[in-house]
This record gives C-alpha cells, sequence and structure tokens, in this order.
C-alpha cells in the first residue's frame, strides 16, 4: 500500500507542477519547462503520501486514510503553485477551511476531537494573526495572505498542539534552507522566497506526527 501511495505522490507531484505551471494564467502566457521545482514538489508529495498509510492503515482506518489523502494532495497543489507563481490559490485555501471544520465539527477527525474544536478554532484564529503581527517589521509581503488563510485550515484539521508543531518546524525547516542558499550565494537577503511550501511540510510533518 505505501509504494501505491509513494507511486501515486509521484505522478500527482508531476501533475501538480505542470498546473502549477500553468495555472493560475501568468500575464506574459509564460509556461515555466520543468527544473528543481518539478523535483522538489514530486519528491516531497510522494514522501508525505507514502508515510500515510503507515500512519493510518487501510485495513484499520479506510476513512481516515481517504480524508488525508484529500488533503495531502491539496497541499502538493498548493506547494506547486506557490513555488512556480508565489501564490496560493483563494479557489483552494478558502473552501478547505469550512471543509475541515465540518470533517472536525462531524467528528470525523481523528486527530481533533469534537470536544477539542473551540481549542482548535482559537488556535486557527491565533496563530495566522500572530505570524501576520511578526511580519510586519520586515515589510509588507514579508508573509503572504495566502500563508494566513491556509494555517486556517491547517489549525482546524490538525489542533492546537500539531498546529504550533507544524509552524515551528516549518519556520525551522525555512531558515535552514535560507542559511544554505545564502551560503552558496544562490539568493541575497532581499531575495523573495516563499513560506507557503515550508508551512505545507509542516502541515504535512503534523499530521504523520504519532502523538
Amino acid at each position: 500500500m505505501a509504494y501505491v501511495f509513494l507511486a501515486i505522490g509521484l505522478v500527482w507531484g508531476f501533475i501538480s507542477d505542470r498546473i502549477g505551471a500553468r495555472w493560475p494564467a501568468h500575464e506574459d502566457g509564460h509556461i515555466r519547462r520543468i527544473d528543481w521545482r518539478t523535483a522538489v514538489v514530486m519528491l516531497v508529495g510522494a514522501t508525505a503520501l507514502y508515510l500515510l498509510p503507515q500512519r493510518f492503515p487501510a485495513d484499520a482506518h479506510l476513512n481516515q486514510l481517504l480524508l488525508f489523502t484529500g488533503w495531502f494532495l491539496a497541499l502538493t497543489l498548493l506547494m506547486a503553485t506557490d513555488l512556480d507563481q508565489r501564490l496560493l490559490p483563494d479557489v483552494i485555501t478558502l473552501p478547505l477551511i469550512p471543509i475541515t471544520f465540518a470533517v472536525t465539527f462531524l467528528g470525523w477527525n481523528p486527530l481533533v476531537p469534537t470536544s477539542e474544536l473551540p481549542a482548535a478554532i482559537a488556535i486557527a484564529l491565533i496563530v495566522p494573526a500572530v505570524l501576520f503581527a511578526l511580519s510586519i517589521p520586515f515589510g509588507e509581503g514579508a508573509i503572504g495572505i495566502g500563508d494566513l488563510k491556509l494555517l486556517v485550515s491547517v489549525s482546524l484539521l490538525s489542533g492546537l498542539q500539531r498546529t504550533v508543531t507544524g509552524v515551528i518546524a516549518g519556520i525551522m525547516l525555512s531558515g535552514v534552507v535560507i542559511l544554505i542558499l545564502l551560503a552558496t550565494r544562490r539568493v541575497t537577503l532581499r531575495s523573495f522566497i516563499p513560506f507557503g511550501p515550508f508551512l505545507i511540510i509542516g502541515a504535512y510533518w503534523a499530521v504523520l506526527l504519532q502523538t
């Protein structure tokens, strides 16, 4: 089962990259060729999906496996669009908010019992607000509004502890990657690096973390 999901992750990662290169349409009509971003999306998406059946075995947790498979596929597509266009489209991030709320409210979410929904709602409001406030001294664009919208649904699906863990993991990973890129002179302090992919990897980690 894990290898089937690995293959699905690779294929969907490639498809997501090609979608992200075309949609939303670039103003100049340019379509990016296959490059390092293709490999990143395929690798991250395949790894996340490979680990998912081990987190929710199909023979015991089929509904949960299907739920988080859909969630991971959506995150993979968002990673592709953000890497290519520095954009997390509203058409994906906004519907995820009521969907994740409904899943938790109806008791279908194994990570957040219905009794913990108020805490999940609170963290869904607090985390984006705190990150936005922290970004203000760094100027406009330090964190994207799409990132904040994504964090709302991540919080509703992951709950308080997992959301905080995932955000911290994403921030730490972004710091390591940025330091490497600066050290190798691939970027400068003025370069824009999308934060969405790091948040998405943190969201994967929050779901896969078995606590």
